[in-house]
């Protein structure tokens, strides 16, 4: 089944590519840029996390360390947690790098890029408002494309939205298609939680192997 995932991720990262190519002028991610992996819930499903969790084998012990400990930190805040969303930065971003990078989930692979949806309704990523991706484009007010700031960039190239929304990347027709299942989908923390402890990655690790 894992052999389904990997060849469905080719398929995928080779679209993206093609993308990200496409809004090229609109696009300031860079390395060191990490905001991505902040402040957020990211939705992972179970083939998503074992392929993740599979990377985590070829991490040395002392970058696992890191991670458990950001993961002791992140689930020590969920505790005291009142709210309806917990949002949290990712526990392997690692000095402002993702430490499985390879391994990644899907909604991961996809920021960055304006999602289109069925209603033909464009969204921004959250780093639009922040002066990056798109923002030498848009109107933040309107949230719609800016003729004037088009204009002024004098490119060839669009601003486009693409059908990546998690939810379509995550269909069923995909996993009919690479023949393989998704599975559940929750937020990446609550695969660390069980009902009665808190596993650390190593021991996840051993109890998630395909």
């Amino acid at each position: 089944m894992i052999n389904g995932y990997i060849e469905y991720l080719n398929f995928l990262n080779e679209k993206l590519e093609k993308f990200f190519h496409s809004q090229k002028p609109f696009i300031f991610c860079k390395q060191g840029c990490s905001k991505c992996c902040k402040n957020a819930q990211f939705p992972y499903s179970v083939i998503e996390m074992k392929y993740l969790l599979n990377g985590l084998v070829t991490l040395d012990k002392t970058t696992i360390a890191v991670i458990e400990k950001n993961l002791e930190t992140i689930l020590e805040n969920r505790k005291h947690f009142k709210g309806k969303k917990f949002r949290y930065d990712c526990p392997f971003l690692i000095d402002e790098k993702c430490s499985v990078y390879e391994y990644r989930g899907v909604v991961c692979r996809t920021f960055g890029l304006m999602t289109k949806y069925e209603n033909d309704k464009l969204r921004a990523p959250f780093c639009t408002f922040q002066g990056l991706n798109y923002s030498n484009v848009l109107n933040l007010k309107k949230r719609t494309v800016s003729a004037r700031k088009y204009k002024k960039l004098n490119v060839k190239e669009e601003p486009l939205g693409f059908n990546i929304s998690y939810k379509y990347l995550t269909d069923e027709e995909f996993e009919q298609t690479f023949g393989f299942k998704f599975g559940e989908k929750k937020p990446l923390i609550e695969w660390f939680i069980t009902e009665n402890s808190e596993k650390s990655p190593n021991k996840k690790r051993k109890s998630a192997q395909i």
